[in-house]
């Protein structure tokens, strides 16, 4: 159940992240999540929204380096050891995890783990086994 994620290369200077923002806002794209991993030179920025195929659009049309990348949203409570417990789960199935980033929703109760698997599909099997919920992109926004 991948979903798909923007990741943009971003320029480590003031006002570049504010820009991919006012861009979206000013289209209507909504964001559930923001990722950003920055180095001297540049950061990485990495987006969840709610019209990807327009926010893909918009960003390009604005000057952006935007690139399309399948990811994995499992729920989970929040609370100590369902990160480890997931980890486990894709450990024990042979998956490595390239990337991941999460946040809490809904007061705390629940976590949003998204991952970058590099077998999605074994790991979203494990992970659905061991009674994760893997969540589709509407399920982001509702």
């Amino acid at each position: 159940m991948a979903i798909p994620q923007l990741s943009l290369f971003l320029e480590n200077r003031p006002g570049r992240l504010a820009a991919i923002c006012h861009t979206l806002t000013d289209s209507g794209v909504n964001i559930a999540s923001l990722s950003l991993a920055d180095t001297a030179e540049f950061g990485i920025v990495r987006l969840l929204v709610d019209r990807t195929e327009t926010a893909r659009d918009v960003l390009r049309e604005a000057g952006f380096g935007v690139n399309l990348r399948d990811v994995v949203a499992v729920s989970a409570a929040d609370e100590p050891g369902t990160l480890a417990r997931a980890l486990d789960t894709v450990d024990a199935a042979g998956v490595n995890v390239e990337y991941m980033y999460a946040f809490a929703v809904r007061g705390g109760a629940e976590a949003i783990l998204v991952f970058r698997f590099d077998d999605a599909a074994r790991a979203e099997k494990a992970l659905s086994a061991a009674g994760f919920v893997l969540l589709d992109g509407d399920a982001l926004f509702s």
